[in-house]
């Protein structure tokens, strides 16, 4: 089970951080994502990370000011957004995947938790 926290509302040029909690299985066997989806559009993949919190990927739109990190000890995994801006207002989703060592890009997940709601005003 995955279980996203964090979200709220914030000014521009604001940051929120976000966390999920993962459960049910070895955590650090999992690749895990966030992904993001607006009102009216599509889901959108955000970032990732690999197994081993060495390895990351992210979207054009949120390189640079957005950080992706895990706690294997904890089952956590968290998503730092820095510079908010009104465009990056969603339901912001964890997911994971089992890690099989491919690449991190891959917006191929097969577990998905609730979003969690953000907000940014100009």
């Amino acid at each position: 089970q995955l279980q996203a926290s964090g979200g709220g509302l914030v000014q521009a040029g604001g940051s929120l951080r976000l966390s999920c909690a993962a459960s049910g299985d070895t955590f650090s066997n999992y690749r895990m994502g966030w992904f993001r989806q607006a009102p009216g559009k599509e889901r959108e993949f955000v970032a990732a990370i690999n197994w081993r919190g060495i390895i990351t990927y992210y979207a054009d739109a949120v390189k640079g000011r957005f950080t992706i990190s895990r706690d294997n000890a904890k089952n956590t995994v968290d998503l730092q957004m820095n510079s908010l801006n009104p465009e990056d207002t969603a339901v912001y989703s964890c997911a994971a995947r089992w890690d099989d060592n491919t690449w991190v890009g891959s917006q191929k997940y097969d577990y998905w938790g609730p979003g969690t709601q953000v907000t940014v005003s100009s």
